[in-house]
């Protein structure tokens, strides 16, 4: 249950803490005076999307807050748990669960068993088809828990093998796919017969053909500066040595050093000569150098970034291929336990089966007569249950269930969520909210205004519902109905102020004296005698 809420800075609610009780907790108020953002903050605290035109005029943040109760079966997490949601205007969310930061996917899941909100407008969990089922089976109770538990157990073992198997390439397509490829893969690197170190070797010769030109105009000016140049130079420098070697030793040491560069430049000039001489290339062996990096180049695009790395994906190739050629006899093995366990769960469906169909009958006659009372005499609640003889198996066994209504005599059923009439809704979702009451896990119900659109006895009769389903869950609703008002066992007041130049939301719990006004004045709009002896008399009748 909620214990107690804490709201700063959403619309007109500047800060605002409220603790509520166990049971019916009934709020009523003014109008606009903040009734729908109490109910949108526990929407907000839910994990609802939040707009951030909601955070109050002159601040940059909005912050909700609530204690609550949780009984241990109903959550992982019990007894006294603190969960809160910061908003600020830049769309940062800081949301916590007992001090411990989560995401807001998080925060929602875990709010999703403990708060149901309804309203005209709510997307609520009783809407939602897939839920239909789980509904279905809280109603069946320990009978078809005992068949579900044992279920379960083999569904996961069911998709581990199925896993498994696909990992194994154990279906046979998409193992002969996946050969295909890999053989396709190996034989195109194998056809291309790559050799280590034999993209740089052909890159360096590309690149100097694609230069050719520019090498050889400077190897002959390089060669002619040598031939013509430099030897000649250094030749007249030795003679000129030569003339002097006899009179002192360190111009004959010189004249050795420069017969050695002679030497040298000589060897120099023949090499140069000798490189241009190389500078003749073949054309074709150039246009096959080109396609050679052209493949290459493609390859690399698909197996990896280098000659090496493309090598080593072909040796990783040639493994998954001999292991998928030899994985029938692991494969063989996972098929024939899938072939008996999908035998052990259609035995298992098709006892839930039985038990939704015996159920689903009761169901639907206990859901009718709730909607007699609700003033809804000529609307036929049923439910299409489908069985799916093709074992394709899910969480919940081999069924399909979905909740279906028709509301006059001779219209076909329709699944719920196609009723168009908000007051019709609601009465509905009550009537299946007053049977189901004893199995719904949620503890908490949220009813936002579910009485528009109804007036008079049905007013009355859904009051009488939400208080058969406040005997087992702490209810919230706000209203306008002072039939509904009258049979809280906890009545809040909502009410707007101004302060400090501002208007501000204000809550109080009222004395069963204060209860007996605000029935009167929603009754009639004013207090008055007349309006205070009805109050009374409605207060009276709970």
């Amino acid at each position: 249950m909620i214990c107690t809420m804490h709201i700063k800075n959403i619309g007109i609610i500047e800060d605002l803490t409220v603790d509520f009780n166990n049971g019916f907790n009934v709020l009523t108020g003014e109008t606009g005076a903040g009734k729908t953002l109490i109910i949108d903050s526990l929407g907000i605290i839910s994990g609802d999307r939040f707009s951030k035109e909601m955070i109050r005029k002159g601040e940059n943040h909005s912050f909700v807050e609530l204690n609550l109760f949780l009984p241990k079966q109903q959550n992982t997490i019990d007894g006294n748990v603190v969960v809160s949601r910061e908003i600020y205007d830049n769309g940062r969310n800081t949301c916590k669960i007992n001090g411990r930061l989560v995401t807001v996917s998080e925060l929602k899941e875990f709010m999703s068993n403990v708060i149901d909100i309804h309203g005209q407008n709510d997307n609520q969990v009783l809407m939602k088809k897939q839920e239909h089922i789980k509904y279905l089976d809280n109603f069946i109770g320990n009978e078809i828990l005992t068949l579900k538990t044992e279920y379960i157990e083999q569904y996961n073992d069911y998709n581990q093998i199925k896993k498994e198997l696909k990992n194994n390439y154990g279906d046979e397509k998409e193992k002969q796919r996946k050969l295909d490829l890999l053989k396709y893969q190996l034989n195109e690197i194998e056809e291309a017969n790559l050799k280590k170190g034999e993209e740089e070797e052909l890159y360096n010769y590309h690149k100097i053909m694609k230069n050719s030109e520019k090498i050889y105009t400077n190897l002959i000016e390089i060669e002619q500066n040598l031939g013509n140049n430099a030897i000649e130079a250094i030749n007249n420098s030795i003679r000129c040595f030569e003339k002097i070697e006899d009179l002192d030793e360190k111009y004959k040491n010189k004249l050795i050093e420069l017969k050695n560069i002679y030497y040298e430049i000589q060897e120099l000039s023949r090499d140069v000569s000798d490189m241009n001489n190389e500078m003749i290339f073949d054309e074709e062996k150039r246009n096959n150098v080109e396609k050679r990096l052209d493949l290459i180049y493609s390859l690399k695009k698909k197996y990896g970034n280098s000659v090496e790395e493309i090598l080593e994906y072909k040796n990783k190739i040639e493994e998954e291929i001999y292991y998928i050629e030899n994985s029938e006899e692991r494969n063989n093995e996972l098929k024939k336990q899938l072939e008996i366990l999908e035998g052990k769960m259609f035995i298992l469906s098709s006892k839930m089966d039985k038990l939704r169909e015996r159920y689903g009958e009761a169901l639907c006659k206990q859901i009718n007569e709730q909607l007699v009372d609700l003033e809804m005499p000529n609307a036929k609640f049923s439910i299409f249950k489908e069985f799916d003889s093709n074992k394709k198996f899910t969480e919940n066994g081999l069924n399909n269930i979905e909740f279906l209504i028709s509301t006059n005599i001779g219209d076909d059923a329709k699944p719920l969520v196609k009723i168009a009439s908000g007051g019709e809704i609601s009465r509905i979702m009550l009537a299946i909210k007053t049977v189901l009451a004893d199995s719904d896990k949620v503890p908490v119900l949220i009813f936002d205004e579910i009485d528009t659109g109804i007036s008079g006895k049905a007013a009355k009769a859904v009051g009488e519902k939400i208080k058969i389903i406040s005997k087992s869950h702490q209810v919230l609703c706000v209203t306008h109905q002072p039939s509904i008002a009258a049979k809280g066992d906890f009545n809040y007041f909502i009410s707007k102020k101004v302060k400090d130049q501002k208007t501000v939301t204000d809550i109080k719990l009222l004395n069963e004296k204060e209860v007996i006004n605000e029935i009167a004045r929603i009754s009639s709009g004013d207090i008055t005698s007349s309006s205070i002896n009805h109050a009374k008399e409605l207060r009276k009748a709970c």
